[in-house]
Order: structure tokens, then C-alpha cells, then sequence
């Protein structure tokens, strides 16, 4: 089935065709770790696992998937420096040695990010190779000295600088994103690995070392520059390294179209002479109820904030996946609830499916069309840009209207199989029958607080009543009011 992809260097729709079929080369830009991942980093990291499993169950592709991990930038040194307020106690006492303090702290995090990641569904197994940018020290300094050599950058005070004026003269800058010629100030030089979209000026390469930040020997022309690599080059050496260039395709969220992959493109080509891709596809942002995620607002979010909260990550997936991956996503704990309710109807579906069969679904090999149809419906939505709304929606119009008792053998067998390549995508489903659920009593202090709640409720006593829910929810237990009163269920 041939897959379509918005493709940001086109700005258009294209058809999806690798360069060397069955066989697809794609990297992502992986976290910075420097602290726990937040839900908006998550949306970038979901989408790309998106992608490559619909193009391994609905394209049939082998893909190749590579996502770095940054564990050198401007964030990193500063919070993994000697005394930083945001060392974890994890870790112990720090070092002296700053590039053991780098390494310390960001091995702790990226441990930290595997099994965020783990927990909502991304497969470690899928992902071809997760470098760490430090590993590739050589292959960046090789880069720099090749984009040196050829012109495009020269040396200021210990640093190494790109110099956007000439590569302007020698190609287009602005591929993913239109710049204002009129803001682009030539000769001014921006030193730090991220900044504004306005500040269209020469980016470094390499960084002269400061005091206190771990460094590495770096020979170029006839300067020992002492220091370490700007961020945009990271990925650039890393890409060449193990994927080659040109490479399929390569995903990030919005916010790296400038400068960081406007950059990758202008980097790869001055010092390789090839760009980087041919698909450069984008993730828009999440908020959050509504608003741009800040810890000002009280809306910033870890994954480990929300599970705390008593959420499936499953759910979490599924929310994520649900919206199309080029629509802003509002994150709300409404949202999620929906969520939850629709992955149960589906779940309780397979179960029910499950429990109808007694045989090997694998042994039936006679067509099962409703199956073959629905199969056919739900893959070519998302293969449509990975429309997974629309794909989600032919799901439930046709389990609403396809009741399990009412189908025959080979129909049960067929969409039994059709769940499970579904679930190659979206890895939210079990396949076993239902789990046998044991009430546990609830707790007679828990029992006395629910009670001492609704009796304030009813006397309009809102605030009271609103204080024992929470106590009652820090506990681990639910309230939930119906006609008839209320009932308690553990989280």
C-alpha cells in the first residue's frame, strides 16, 4: 500500500518512495537529557514511533530508526556542572572531573528516558541505534573541518562559526522555514546552541572552552581549539555516520524546523555536499488544557507527573495517537478519561472476540471478507498521512455495528488477526482473555472519609467536600457519585 507523507521541504503531500526499497533509512532528533521528559517532548517521540510502524505493517518496509540522544549542550554542562541545585541525589556526590560529571548525570537521565519511553509503547528493539552525540566527537570535528576547508566557516576567538553570508551566495538557506532576509545580520555571531527565530546570524560549530566545562582537543587549520561541538552539528555527524546521506526520512517536532534543521541541511551540504533527506516531516505542538505547557501556568507535565495522577500510559499513548500528528494536540485530563473509555470499548471487543474462539486463529484459512474490508478501510487512512482519527473512527463505526456474537468463525479469526497488525501500529491492546478481577474491600477509613464527603455535599458544603475527595484520591481511591449516592473503587 503506498504510503503518503507531508514532506516541510515541499510543503506539500507527496507519495512516499525510499531510496532503496524494502529498506527505509529514518532519524529522529531524541531528547536532550538534562531532566525527566516532558508530554511535549513525548508527542515528538510518539509520532516518529508512529511512522515507522505504519511503515512496517502497512508499507511492509524494513526500517532503519535512529534517534540521538544529546547528552552535550548548553543545558547539560549547566546542570551537570560541580555544585549545580540540579544534580539528583540519585547520584551521589559530584566529581570534580567535569566531563565524569557530564557523563554521570546524562547516563542517569538517558535511563530515565528508555523507560519513559518503554512505558508508552515505544520499543527499544525498533530503534536501529540511540548514540550518544559525545560518542561521535571525531566524526563532528571531521564535519567541521570539511565545512573550514570548503569556506563556509571560519575561527573567532577558539570557536568555530558558520558563516551564513557565504553559504547564502552558494545556496538557499531558508528551506524549511522562510527567513526575513531584512533581520539576517551578517557578521553577527550567536554562541548558544538554541535561540530565536529572528536571530538569522553565523551559528557555531564549536565552542571555546569556559572555565569548568569539560573540553576536548579539536585541531583545525592551524588553531587548537579547545572546547566542545554546538548542538546543530550533533546530528549532522551522526546521520552521516549511520545512516549516509541522503537518508529517507527525518522527524522532529515544529519547533526544530529553525534553526535546527535549517541549519542540519546547511552544515550536511557545505561539508558533505549532499543534503541530509529527502522527507523531512514535522510534529505540531501539544498544549495543555488549552494553553502552551509552562511551569508558570502549573500545566507542565513529565510523564511520571501524569501516571502519578493514576493514568494509564496507555491511555497516554492513545490520546497522543489519536489526534493527527499535524494538528496541535490539547492534553486534558477530560481528554484522557475519553480516552480511557474508548480503549476499553475496543479492548472489551478483543476480548470478546478472544473468548468466542477455542482453535488457533492461525489455522483458519478461509477469507473472512468484513475483516479483509475493514482491514483495507482502517490501512488505507493510515496511509494517508497516518490520518489515525480517521482510522480510528472506521474502528468504532464498525464494532458498534458488528457485534461479536453475531459473527461467524472465520470473521472472528480474521478480525483477530487484523487487531493484531492494528496493534503492530498503535501497541495499545492485550490478546488474552479477560483478566479475572478480584474486588478488594475498601479500607473502613477510606469508607468513613467518602461518607463524611457526600454528607458535606449534600449539605452544599462544596469546599469540605472537595477536601476529602482530594484526600480520599492521595490515598488511592476514587469517588465516584451516582443516582443512587456514591461508590469508592481503588485506582
Amino acid at each position: 500500500m503506498t504510503i503518503t507523507l507531508y514532506n516541510s521541504l515541499t510543503r506539500t503531500i507527496e507519495p512516499f518512495a525510499p531510496l532503496n526499497a524494502p529498506n527505509v533509512t529514518m532519524y529522529s532528533c531524541g531528547p536532550t537529557v538534562y531532566n525527566f521528559a516532558h508530554i511535549g517532548n513525548l508527542r515528538a517521540f510518539l509520532f516518529a514511533d508512529l511512522l515507522q510502524r505504519t511503515l512496517r505493517t502497512v508499507g511492509g518496509y524494513d526500517v532503519r530508526w535512529v534517534m540521538n540522544i544529546t547528552d552535550i549542550d548548553d543545558k547539560t554542562i549547566r546542570d551537570s556542572a560541580f555544585g549545580s541545585q540540579a544534580w539528583p541525589t540519585a547520584l551521589g556526590t559530584q566529581s570534580d572531573d567535569p566531563k565524569k560529571n557530564l557523563r554521570d548525570f546524562t547516563e542517569y537521565y538517558t535511563k530515565e528516558f528508555v523507560a519513559d519511553i518503554s512505558a508508552i509503547g515505544i520499543d527499544r528493539a525498533h530503534l536501529y541505534a540511540m548514540p550518544n552525540a559525545t560518542d561521535y566527537m571525531p566524526q563532528m570535528q571531521d564535519l567541521i573541518r570539511r565545512i573550514y576547508e570548503q569556506g563556509f566557516a571560519y575561527i573567532r576567538s577558539g570557536s568555530v562559526y558558520f558563516d551564513v553570508a557565504k553559504w547564502r551566495k552558494a545556496d538557499v538557506y531558508g528551506k524549511l522555514f522562510t527567513i526575513d532576509a531584512e533581520n539576517f545580520q551578517e557578521g553577527v555571531r550567536i554562541d548558544a546552541d538554541e535561540y530565536d527565530r529572528e536571530s538569522v546570524s553565523d551559528f557555531v560549530l564549536w565552542k571555546a572552552q569556559k572555565d569548568g566545562e569539560p573540553s576536548w582537543d579539536f585541531e583545525i587549520g592551524d588553531t587548537n581549539c579547545i572546547g566542545r561541538p554546538g548542538w546543530h552539528i550533533e546530528c549532522s555527524a551522526m546521520e552521516y555516520e549511520l545512516l549516509g546521506l541522503p537518508f529517507d526520512i527525518h522527524t522532529g517536532g515544529v519547533d526544530l524546523k529553525f534553526p535546527h534543521h535549517e541549519d542540519e541541511i546547511a552544515q550536511s551540504k557545505a561539508g558533505y555536499g549532499i543534503e541530509p533527506t529527502r522527507y523531512w516531516c514535522h510534529n505540531e505542538f501539544l498544549e495543555v488544557e488549552g494553553k502552551k505547557m509552562s511551569k508558570s501556568l502549573g500545566n507542565f507535565f513529565t510523564l511520571r507527573d501524569v501516571i502519578a495522577k493514576g493514568i494509564d500510559p496507555l491511555d497516554i499513548r492513545l490520546l497522543m495517537l489519536s489526534a493527527h500528528y499535524g494538528t496541535r494536540l490539547n492534553f486534558t485530563f477530560a481528554g484522557l478519561e475519553s480516552t480511557r473509555k474508548a480503549r476499553l470499548r475496543l479492548q472489551e471487543y478483543i476480548y470478546d472476540l478472544v473468548e468466542h474462539i477455542n482453535f488457533d486463529v492461525n489455522s483458519m484459512t478461509d477469507p473472512a471478507p468484513q475483516a479483509i474490508a475493514l482491514r483495507e478501510q482502517v490501512f488505507a487512512e493510515l496511509a494517508n498521512d497516518l490520518n489515525t482519527p480517521k482510522a480510528l473512527a472506521q474502528i468504532f463505526t464498525f464494532i458498534n455495528n458488528n457485534p461479536v456474537a453475531g459473527l461467524q468463525e472465520s470473521e472472528i479469526c480474521g478480525l483477530i488477526r487484523f487487531f493484531r497488525e492494528l496493534n503492530d501500529v498503535f501497541a495499545v491492546f492485550h490478546f488474552t482473555q479477560r483478566p479475572v478481577v478480584t474486588a478488594e474491600p475498601i479500607p473502613d477509613d477510606i469508607q468513613a472519609l467518602a461518607t463524611a464527603r457526600w454528607e458535606a455535599k449534600r449539605n452544599r458544603d462544596f469546599a469540605t467536600a472537595d477536601t476529602l475527595r482530594k484526600e480520599v484520591e492521595a490515598r488511592g481511591f476514587l469517588i465516584k457519585d451516582t443516582k443512587e449516592g456514591f461508590v469508592v473503587e481503588r485506582v
